[in-house]
Order: structure tokens, then sequence, then C-alpha cells
């Protein structure tokens, strides 16, 4: 941080700095100021500044797999629109019964979308929550969900793996007392749908949950690019199928194409590609605008390029298509 603003142009006037481990912190007097002093003479009004729509919101940097990581800019009206949209509908939100909870890190793009900024725009209550699952037991994720009675409940299917690898005799007999499940214990709140993103569910762990409690457990597909879920069932309306993300949202342009750009038939594998623009749509690479072009653009003319591999096959229910995503 300090190095950060140690460089001219930046307009940051405070640092608020929290206490957190009790090592020394190089102080800059004037500029510096605890939360604990902050927060009880903070006023509880805020005026919103206005911005136009195509305001810079954020830089996302991606963890970069191949060369160096990207910095993902996205800004202000389109973004936020798309992800307070999808929070609604995918998670069939309703913000003045439900208690919202995205375990993903605030510094994913996952954090950024359904932590940071949808649920604020929506007016949800969410749980957050900073540690491990496992911390000081195996049970602790669960005994979150009882104690503030999570009715929807966004994580990764790694997670949802490690619960199974686990199994049904890791908490202690203090946190489950009447069956040594941790999906049984968690029965009387029954998470309302339960999401799952980064990688694909696969169908042992959304068979697994589906099997232990009845909610419904959706299957999403975006990117830091996408900025907002582009590809998911919508629960009550579209029919789930077992890691599978199935089918775009409305609005959403997405196609299979061939090594020509052409559509494939069912199926068949190939390229993901997004057709037409969407409203959370990364609008550049920041300080890089030849890449932002090289990466998304150049591969297949007039269409994003979404580097993954799905499979497009029709579905009974919908005729549309549904893969397997995998990033």
């Amino acid at each position: 941080m300090d190095q950060a603003l140690s460089k001219e142009g930046h307009s940051v006037r405070n640092v608020v700095v929290v206490k957190r481990n009790g090592q020394p912190v190089d102080w800059h007097e004037g500029r510096d100021q605890w939360w604990e002093d902050t927060v009880g003479v903070a006023s509880g009004e805020h005026t919103a500044v206005g911005h136009d729509a195509e305001h810079p919101l954020f830089i996302l940097y991606t963890s970069g797999t191949t060369g160096k990581p990207k910095g993902i800019l996205h800004t202000t009206g389109g973004y936020l629109t798309q992800t307070a949209y999808t929070h609604k509908a995918v998670f069939d939100l309703h913000p003045d019964t439900d208690v919202f909870w995205c375990t993903a890190d605030v510094g994913w793009v996952t954090g950024h979308s359904y932590v940071a900024y949808a649920p604020l725009v929506n007016g949800a209550t969410q749980v957050m929550y900073e540690g491990t699952p496992d911390s000081p037991h195996q049970g602790r994720w669960w005994e979150i969900v009882e104690k503030y009675k999570v009715s929807i409940l966004y994580t990764a299917p790694t997670a949802i793996r490690t619960f199974m690898k686990w199994g049904r005799r890791s908490l202690p007999s203090t946190i489950c007392p009447r069956s040594g499940s941790w999906a049984r214990w968690v029965s009387p709140s029954t998470p309302r749908p339960g999401c799952g993103t980064g990688t694909s569910s696969a169908p042992t762990p959304e068979e697994r949950e589906k099997k232990e409690h009845p909610a419904p457990i959706v299957d999403t597909w975006w990117q830091t690019e996408t900025g907002a879920q582009m590809i998911a069932p919508l629960p009550g309306v579209t029919a789930t199928k077992p890691g599978s993300a199935q089918v775009p949202l409305p609005g959403i342009a997405i196609d299979v194409v061939d090594e020509a750009g052409e559509s494939v038939p069912d199926g068949h594998g190939g390229y993901l590609v997004v057709r037409e623009p969407w409203p959370a749509m990364l609008r550049g690479i920041w300080g890089d605008p030849e890449r932002f072009k090289d990466t998304y653009w150049s591969r297949f003319e007039g269409m994003y390029f979404a580097g993954t591999g799905p499979r497009k096959t029709k579905t009974e229910t919908c005729g549309s298509w549904a893969g397997w995503m995998t990033s």
C-alpha cells in the first residue's frame, strides 16, 4: 500500500488501518486512521457519487496460467446491471427473507461480483466469512449455515469434493449430535439453491448433494473477463443436469464453433464464443490494448473467444445446448 501511494497522480487522502496481528505499523500521520477510531464517529448517511456508465469500476488481475497476469478492466453501469440481475435470477434471491452466503475470497472475481457488489445492489442480507472450512473443526461452514440460517449457498465444487472426502464422521459429536452427517446437520436451514462455480461440479458431488438434501444444485459458468454469470439454469425454470452449466442466460449469445468459426452440430465439441456484447463484458486489459485484441478478438472475427472447451448437446427440456464447462 505504502509503495503504491508513494507514486504521484493518485487522489487517496486517507488509509483506514485495521489492527489484526499486533505487529508494528509504518504509520503515516495525517493520512492513516485506525478503523476502531473511525467507525464510531463516521456518519450513517452516505450520498453516492454519480458516475458515467463507462466510468472504470475496478481492475482485477487474472491468475495467468500462461504468460503474465492480465489486468481486466470492468466499468460501472453494465457490470452492476448484470451482476445484480444474475444474483437475483440464478439464485432465486428474495432479499426480504433470504440469507445469502458466497464463500469465495473477495479478491477473486466471484468475491467481487457476488460478495462485494451484487448483494449490496440488491439489498441482500449476506454472510461474510474470513477463514478456512476446517478450522476449528471440519463442520465450520455448516455451523455458520445453521447459526445464521443461510438459505442460499454459493461455493466451489472443490469444496464439496473436500467435504465428501472428509465423510460423515468428520464432525465432532458436540457439533452434530443427531446423525454425524454434515449434510443432514444443515437440513433445518436447507440452503436454496446451492450454486457452484470455478470448476465443473461433475455428476458425483452434485448428485451426492442432491441425494443428501433436496435443495436445487445449480452449476454456473463465467470468467473474470465476463464479469458475471453467463451460463446457468434458472431454478424452477430449467431442469438441471449434473455437471453442466447448461443454457445461456437471457440476452447472452453463446455458441460453440469449430476452427473456422462455424457453429458445430449437436454432439460435437469446439470452442466457446460469445457472439454479441453483454453488459458486464470486460472493457480492456489495463495498459495493453493490443493484448486485449489479440487474446479475445483475433481468433474468430466479431466473436469473443472464451478459450474453453464445451460440448454441444440437445436438452430434452428446452431444445438448447448444454455443455460440460471446463476452464
